[in-house]
């Protein structure tokens, strides 16, 4: 049988950084969480997987950690590395790492890589014996009913979302169970509502993070596909005054490697 050359949704998506730190600078401020839940040590060695634009990446190595991004996207690895920062261009679903790092990190990458066992096995892989492995990505819910929207206005064109979705938005349930048949231990798991107020109109974070999406549909249909999105919303997302807030689900956890027998 032939290979199926036929590009993921997640694949679909590209990176520009400066449209991403326009649209998307929220993503690392509500990270912060997470990297208190890592709690870098100076002269440790951490990965930080699916780094976008290095804003986390930055603040780890701050702490003294000797930190390597790695990003599926060569632009956001570029804009790491003009930073002044380690980075390489790896698809998180393929890491090549063994017994590399004392700690892998992750912010608001994970759901976009939709084969979570092979990142599990991947990550396992790269941690030390009693490494730890501390993430946050979107969780069951996430953007629900922004998806269902861009979801409809392909309908209404005749065009099929079937295969077009390209997020992976797990409950804690399902990637507590997953962490451990990859061999971690979980310390802790939890899905957490967070509604998120935009930086602006709710079509720029479409144009960041639903490209998916939008490549289904025809040039000369795009405006109209995201003004119908946008209708659809309006009255769910945004508030009298003209203010967006996203329907965001976070899935945030911390787990073990265990120490060698």
């Amino acid at each position: 049988m032939a290979p199926n050359n036929t590009p993921s949704p997640a694949d679909r998506q590209t990176w520009n950084p400066e449209r991403y730190a326009r649209n998307a600078g929220f993503v690392a401020e509500l990270g912060e969480p997470v990297l208190d839940l890592l709690a870098p040590v100076s002269g440790e060695k951490i990965l930080d997987l699916g780094c976008g634009d290095g804003v986390l990446t930055e603040k780890i190595a701050a702490a003294g950690a000797d930190v390597t991004g790695v990003d599926a996207s060569p632009q956001q690895v570029a804009a790491v590395r003009a930073k002044g920062l380690q980075a390489r261009v790896i698809n998180g679903q393929e890491l090549d790492f063994e017994a590399a790092f004392e700690a892998v990190f992750s912010n608001a990458a994970l759901h976009w890589m939709t084969n979570p066992d092979a990142v599990l096995a991947g990550v396992f892989r790269a941690l030390k014996p009693g490494g730890r492995f501390v993430g946050e990505m979107g969780g069951e819910g996430n953007v629900q009913a922004i998806a269902r929207a861009l979801a409809d206005g392909l309908d209404q064109r005749g065009l099929d979302a079937a295969d077009v979705n390209p997020w992976y938005f797990p409950g804690p349930q399902e990637y507590r169970e997953k962490l451990e048949k990859a061999g971690f231990r979980v310390r802790s798991i939890d899905l957490i509502p967070r509604p998120t107020p935009l930086p602006g109109d709710i079509e720029g974070w479409l144009e960041t993070f639903a490209e998916s999406f939008l490549k289904r549909v025809a040039d000369d249909q795009k405006d109209s596909y995201i003004a119908d999105v946008r209708d659809a919303l309006a009255p769910l997302l945004c508030d009298p005054e003209g203010n967006w807030t996203a329907d965001y689900v976070r899935l945030r956890f911390a787990a073990d490697k265990p120490e060698a027998i």
